[in-house]
């Protein structure tokens, strides 16, 4: 029986970095990076995302032990009584991943095309 849909498969993958420490930084990392960079707040981003503060925050520590420079901080004090920040190598790190996903899956797409299912 022949499949007029055969057309329309799509693959799909996911990317994340792996360091010595586990995950560096992988869509779910990127997605909260984005979401501190929102709200100002582990906490908020956390709520945002619908993820516990302690997996968020351990998550932003295992990306900071791994860079070379801190992807986020902490503000204390100020009129706003300080908050969180992702850093200028957060949001560099932020468009080097969007980057790579992006040609991974102009990669993986083009492969793909060369198979028939």
């Amino acid at each position: 029986m022949h499949n007029d849909m055969a057309n329309d498969y799509k693959i799909r993958s996911r990317y994340w970095i792996e360091g010595n420490k586990g995950t560096y930084l992988g869509e779910g990392r990127v997605r909260l990076l984005l979401a501190i960079q929102e709200y100002g707040s582990i906490s908020a981003a956390a709520k945002g995302l619908e993820i516990s503060y302690r997996k968020a925050w351990k998550m932003v520590d295992i990306m900071n032990s791994q860079a070379k420079s801190p992807l986020v901080v902490r503000q204390i004090g100020g009129k706003s009584g300080g908050g969180t920040l992702v850093t200028p190598k957060g949001i560099e790190a932020i468009a080097a991943y969007k980057q790579l996903k992006e040609k991974c899956n102009a990669f993986v797409e083009k492969a793909f095309k060369e198979f028939e299912f």
